[in-house]
């Protein structure tokens, strides 16, 4: 893969809606990510948001193959997640390797998919189309990550050929409302904030938007795969928040939860063999890893 050093920067522009203003980024630069945990032709892309100057950045491992996952790493960690932390590396990245290329978003950190994270992903996934001929994309990823997948689906159901969410909060309003309840314990009441600063706002005080931003209340808009797995003793995201999203899809064949029994938090990443298998079964591809694929470099 060639790499991009522009003299000019490149501006990526996209139509969100009559309602809303347009928005874009700017590529700052391409170039081969640099660390002990990246694979061979791992790029990073960094960027600037042209809407409020928010510099960011993402890691792109390029694949002719149509289809490509897009990872959104959890809250307190950052886009190369995927790559330096074991557990996730070990049993996702061969998954995400055999026959797909590789989006992995930093997203302006801890970010929840708010209004400006969701601009940036449109505007950067078009930005991917045109630069290296992809197709089509499966979201997949857990926690933050997974409750920023279904949000961007019901956002942009035109950019998401498929979802795989673990132990995601499914509607941030009443998720908010369990972090107060909760927030004597610190990394809760830290997602809380970060919530509320990400939108804000308290769901009281921003309801529409919340409203915009549930997936649970935009279900219907919901037409891809979708699969949603969770631990029934998750302290972190209760699994009532997966719970009432299966119960408001119902029989819905583009849709299937999986909850683990005494799982807690983690739990669910177990799930990821069998999530992007059902989501490419749907899709109507499947393939196994190659030997190739299965070897990473640390």
């Amino acid at each position: 893969m060639s790499i991009l050093r522009a003299s000019m920067p490149i501006v990526i522009l996209f139509a969100t809606g009559c309602a809303q203003p347009a928005g874009r980024i700017i590529i700052d630069r391409i170039a081969p990510a640099v660390g002990p945990a990246f694979p061979p032709r791992l790029e990073r892309i960094d960027y600037t948001s042209a809407a409020d100057g928010f510099k960011d950045w993402a890691l792109v491992l390029a694949s002719p193959e149509p289809t490509w996952i897009v990872m959104i790493h959890g809250h307190g960690s950052t886009g190369d997640q995927l790559f330096t932390r074991p557990d996730v590396r070990d049993a996702w990245l061969p998954l995400f390797r055999a026959g797909h290329g590789i989006l992995t978003l930093n997203l302006r950190g801890n970010a929840w998919m708010s209004p400006a994270a969701a601009d940036d992903v449109h505007a950067l996934l078009a930005e991917i189309r045109a630069r290296y001929g992809q197709r089509r994309f499966v979201f997949a990823s857990g926690s933050m990550g997974g409750t920023s997948n279904l949000i961007y689906a019901v956002l942009h159901p035109e950019d998401v050929a498929g979802v795989v969410a673990l132990c995601p909060a499914t509607d941030l309003t009443s998720y908010h409302a369990w972090t107060v309840q909760h927030r004597a314990v610190p990394i809760i009441d830290e997602i809380r904030r970060t919530i509320e600063a990400d939108y804000a706002g308290t769901p009281d005080q921003q309801s529409d938007l919340y409203r915009r931003h549930s997936a649970l209340l935009q279900n219907a808009r919901l037409t891809m795969p979708v699969f949603v797995g969770h631990g029934s003793a998750d302290s972190i995201i209760p699994v009532t928040q997966s719970r009432a999203l299966a119960q408001a899809v119902g029989l819905r064949p583009n849709f299937r939860y999986a909850e683990l029994e005494d799982g807690e938090h983690d739990a669910p990443h177990v799930q990821m063999k069998e999530a992007l298998a059902w989501v490419q079964q749907r899709l109507g591809e499947h393939r196994e890893p190659r030997g190739e694929e299965l070897r990473t470099k640390n």
